[in-house]
């Protein structure tokens, strides 16, 4: 077969070119989540993993006891207000670094990158030496006497929060600049030179165009929050509860595979549902400002 005609049959066979992900995705992903669903609906046992017969039993509990639901309350909560803070904060600085014809420009784009170049656990460490009771920020506040005893700024949902906003903030801006950064700027130039502020430009102009930068970076944001395990131990110990360490403690400490593994699909099941539903919202929100421009 010449090779012009092998092209041409790959091209016309479009599954030939996506197999191998699906190959990856069904061995990384879809099997995996198969067996943690099978483990789920399997019976607690004492000598072995998980038990043969069936039962209900696990999300029964994971369901109607109070003490999981809030759990699952508290991790969900740290998502929504994560997501919030961190677009809060990245928005202004994506918007800057996309409009910015500083010469430090590049320097600015290394300030945001350079987190992503260190482990979380080393960030958290760090956030440790500043938070702890006898860290710099007691210490000064100590010394300059506005307080007179050290502040609880760690193991409690400020630490934590901290910890959060700090590690997840750099994917919050990256989406939002990419997009920020293909928005025409005469655009915003034409809409200033029919009479509209720079704030009716904002919220006209600049935000809806924006609104997949937004979209994304709060998906990303808002997963990553609700999976976090190291930052949540770190900072806050075992005093805040989430769903991520509550998991592990089942299924490593407690050694109920099942129950785990229902706890696991809760919260997956949980997010999904958020997650369609934020973009579906947003989706019709965009349309709709967009049919106004």
């Amino acid at each position: 077969m010449k090779p012009d005609r092998k092209r041409k049959s790959v091209l016309a066979n479009p599954w030939i070119l996506v197999a191998p992900a699906i190959v990856i995705l069904a061995i990384f992903f879809l099997i995996p989540y198969l067996n943690l669903i099978m483990i789920s609906f399997r019976e607690v046992a004492t000598d072995r993993p998980y038990g043969q017969a069936f039962t209900l039993a696990n999300y029964k509990k994971g369901l109607t006891d109070t003490y999981y639901l809030n759990v699952l309350w508290t991790t969900l909560r740290f998502g929504f207000i994560t997501t919030l803070v961190t677009l809060l904060i990245g928005y202004p600085v994506a918007y800057h670094l996309a409009r910015t014809r500083s010469r430090w420009k590049s320097l600015l784009y290394a300030f945001v990158l350079s987190p992503l170049l260190v482990g979380v656990v080393i960030r958290c460490y760090g956030w440790i030496v500043l938070l702890s009771d006898k860290g710099l920020i007691n210490d000064l506040l100590i010394k300059v006497g506005i307080v007179a005893h050290p502040l609880k700024l760690m193991y409690n949902s400020f630490g934590v929060g901290v910890g959060l906003v700090h590690v997840w903030l750099p994917f919050m801006i990256l989406p939002l600049l990419g997009t920020i950064g293909s928005i025409d700027p005469s655009l915003e130039a034409a809409a200033r030179s029919l009479g509209a502020g720079p704030l009716k430009t904002f919220f006209k102009i600049t935000l809806p165009l924006s609104m997949p930068g937004v979209l994304s970076g709060s998906i990303l944001v808002f997963i990553l929050t609700i999976s976090a395990y190291v930052i949540p131990i770190l900072l806050g110990g075992f005093k805040l509860m989430i769903m991520p360490t509550l998991v592990v403690q089942q299924v490593l400490e407690a050694f109920l595979w099942p129950f785990g593994a229902a706890l696991a699909l809760i919260l997956f099941v949980c997010a999904m549902v958020i997650i369609y539903s934020y973009n579906r919202t947003m989706v019709h929100v965009f349309r709709g400002v967009m049919g106004r421009i």
